[in-house]
């Protein structure tokens, strides 16, 4: 699950960055309104993280513009203004949830799963199937047959994006915007090695390559 985080407190956006990680989640941040627009537009994220108080562009002001843009990627308010108008008017503006700083990490990570529940329409807790292939996305596991394999949580997440879009090309772009975030250093050459590793842990020969282009996961899986 990919999930933007706009909070302009640097402490804090160490902080919830990094509990989101070990939560399992690939997370962009921005640090103010503006960076944090451009990212939203990108409209690859399955939540937002929004602080309402920001630099340059408030958190208000930021959530309106992602929604008179037709982007409908739930939204989660962050902030320290309590009173019942002010939540109101937060979701209004088009939030869909809306958390009062302080506040505990396991309500934060428990009211985001709610979100990306309901936006996913059960993905996020009902197995896939393609071919031979089951993906349990919240066991990270994978049935072929008789067999269960366990994934690593970037194979899962590339598993599920290329199963989701079977029998269509996924660029490298895309995925390396959905795996890994565009704050990531790495290189397409690691999308490269996760493809190998999913071929030959799964064993399988329908992930075909398009030279130049990226990855397509074909419905016909030939089993050895």
């Amino acid at each position: 699950m990919k999930v933007l985080l706009v909070e302009d407190d640097c402490k804090l956006l160490d902080a919830l960055s990094h509990l989101l990680k070990e939560t399992g989640y690939v997370v962009d941040s921005a640090a103010d309104g503006e960076a944090g627009s451009e990212m939203a537009a990108m409209g690859v994220y399955d939540v937002i993280v929004l602080d309402r108080m920001l630099p340059k562009l408030d958190g208000l002001s930021l959530l309106k513009e992602i929604r008179e843009r037709g982007v409908d990627t739930p939204i989660l308010l962050l902030t320290a203004l309590d009173a019942p108008e002010q939540r109101v008017e937060g979701l209004h503006a088009g939030a869909d949830d809306y958390l009062i700083k302080p506040f505990f990490a396991a309500e934060l990570i428990a009211r985001l799963k709610n979100l990306t529940r309901r936006s996913h329409k059960g993905l996020v807790n009902d197995a896939i199937t393609v071919g031979s292939l089951t993906l349990e996305p919240l066991r990270s596991q994978v049935v072929k047959g008789r067999d269960t394999f366990q994934l690593t949580t970037k194979e899962m997440l590339l598993l599920e994006l290329l199963m989701i879009n079977a029998g269509q090309v996924v660029t490298r772009e895309c995925i390396m915007a959905k795996i890994w975030g565009y704050n990531s250093d790495c290189d397409f050459a690691s999308i490269d090695v996760y493809i190998h590793f999913l071929r030959k842990k799964l064993n399988v020969s329908n992930i075909r390559t398009v030279r130049g282009i990226g990855y397509c996961l074909q419905e016909d899986c030939h089993v050895p």
